[in-house]
C-alpha cells in the first residue's frame, strides 16, 4: 500500500520531520525541498528513503541541526563554503543567487563546499542551475564506500559526477552517475527486497565478490569499468574532497553510525553559455531529439511529477519523527 501526498504536502512532511531532530527552519526548509524534489523526479532511493538517514543523523549527532553555513568569497568568480557539520543542501541555497550572478558576469563561477553531512541527489545542485539557464558540473565526496584493484578495503565513496545543461523547451538534459557499478542506495534495495545483486557490483568483507547484498553491505562497492572508474573515482575525489578541503574519503567518519560529521564535499563549477554561444540551448536540443531519434536514451529529461507516493512504512517511519 502506498501513500500519496502533494507536493506541499510532502514538503510539509519533511520539514515537520526535520524540525523534530533539531534542524533550523532555514535546514529543514533546504532538506525537505531537496527531498521532495528527488522523489516527484522518481529517485526514491535518495528522497524520502534518505531522508529517514538525515532525520537519524540530525538525532544522533552526525548533523549539527543548529549549524550556520560561513560563505566566503576568496576571488571573485569562486565561493566557499563550510557548511560547519550541517546539511549541504543549506550552504548551496545560501550561496545559489550569487553563484549565478557571478557565472552571468564571468561567464563562469566556482562553488567548494565542506565539513557536510552526504549532499543527497547530486543532480539537485547543476539542475537548479540549468534552470536558470547555466551548464553546471557538479562533484561529491564522502566516506569510503567502493574498493578498486589492488586495495583490499574501500578507498573512495561512490563519488558521482552530474552535468546538468539548459534546453530551449523543456526539462533541462541531467546525467547524474556514480563511479561505483551502483549507487549504495540501491544495495540497500536489493537487501530489502531479498534480492540478488548483478555480479559485479560489490565484494563482501574479505575482498570477495558476492551477490548478496546483505554481505556487499558489510562488504564494498566495486569501481564501474574497473580501472577506468576507478581514474573517475579519483577525479571526483581531487575536485571535491581536494579543492573544497573536505574530508578524503579514508578519513571521513560513516554517514551511518557515530555521532561525527562524514565532512563531505561539494564541487560547482558553473557556467554561462550564452557567452560562449549564444544558440546553446536550442543546438543541444535539436541534438538530443536527433541522438533519441536513433534510439539513444537521454537522461534526465523527465518533468517533476505533481504529486508522491510514499509506501506506508516509510510514511509511517517518517511520521515518527515528525508527530502530527
Amino acid at each position: 500500500m502506498t501513500r500519496r501526498l502533494s507536493l506541499k504536502e510532502a514538503t510539509g512532511l519533511a520539514e515537520r520531520a526535520c524540525r523534530a531532530v533539531g534542524a533550523s527552519e532555514d535546514a529543514a526548509k533546504s532538506l525537505a525541498l531537496a527531498t521532495v524534489s528527488a522523489e516527484a523526479l522518481g529517485k526514491s532511493g535518495i528522497g524520502f528513503a534518505h531522508l529517514v538517514d538525515y532525520l537519524a543523523a540530525f538525532r544522533e549527532g552526525r548533523i549539527d541541526g543548529a549549524a550556520d553555513p560561513i560563505v566566503t568569497s576568496p576571488s571573485p568568480a569562486a565561493i566557499r563554503c563550510d557548511a560547519r557539520g550541517g546539511i549541504a543542501q543549506l550552504g548551496f541555497d545560501r550561496a545559489f543567487d550569487d553563484l549565478r550572478c557571478r557565472a552571468e558576469t564571468f561567464g563562469v563561477a566556482l562553488f567548494a563546499q565542506a565539513g557536510s553531512y552526504t549532499t543527497g541527489e547530486l543532480g539537485y545542485y547543476p539542475r537548479r542551475l540549468a534552470e536558470a539557464g547555466l551548464v553546471a558540473l557538479a562533484a561529491t565526496s564522502g566516506p569510503a564506500l567502493i574498493t578498486v584493484s589492488g586495495a583490499k578495503a574501500p578507498v573512495y565513496c561512490t563519488n558521482p559526477l552530474a552535468l546538468a545543461a539548459p534546453l530551449d523547451h523543456g526539462p533541462p538534459l541531467l546525467i547524474d552517475q556514480a563511479s561505483s557499478a551502483t549507487a549504495f542506495v540501491e544495495l540497500r534495495r536489493y537487501a530489502d527486497r531479498g534480492e540478488a545483486l548483478p555480479p559485479g557490483w560489490a565484494v563482501d568483507a574479505n575482498g570477495q565478490p558476492t551477490t548478496d547484498p546483505h554481505a556487499a553491505l558489510r562488504g564494498a562497492l566495486l569501481a564501474f569499468g574497473g580501472a577506468r572508474g576507478a581514474n573517475i573515482a579519483l577525479m571526483v575525489e581531487v575536485l571535491a574532497a581536494g579543492l573544497a578541503g573536505a574530508n578524503w574519503a579514508l578519513d571521513a567518519p560513516s554517514f551511518l553510525t557515530g555521532n561525527r560529521s562524514p565532512g563531505a564535499g561539494l564541487f560547482v563549477a558553473a557556467i554561462a553559455p550564452g557567452l560562449l554561444a549564444p544558440d546553446f540551448p536550442e543546438r543541444l536540443r535539436l541534438q538530443l531529439d536527433r541522438l533519441s531519434s536513433l534510439g539513444v536514451h537521454i537522461p534526465g529529461r523527465r518533468a517533476a511529477a505533481a504529486e508522491v507516493e510514499l509506501p506506508d512504512p516509510l510514511a509511517a517511519a517518517i511520521e515518527r519523527f515528525a508527530p502530527a
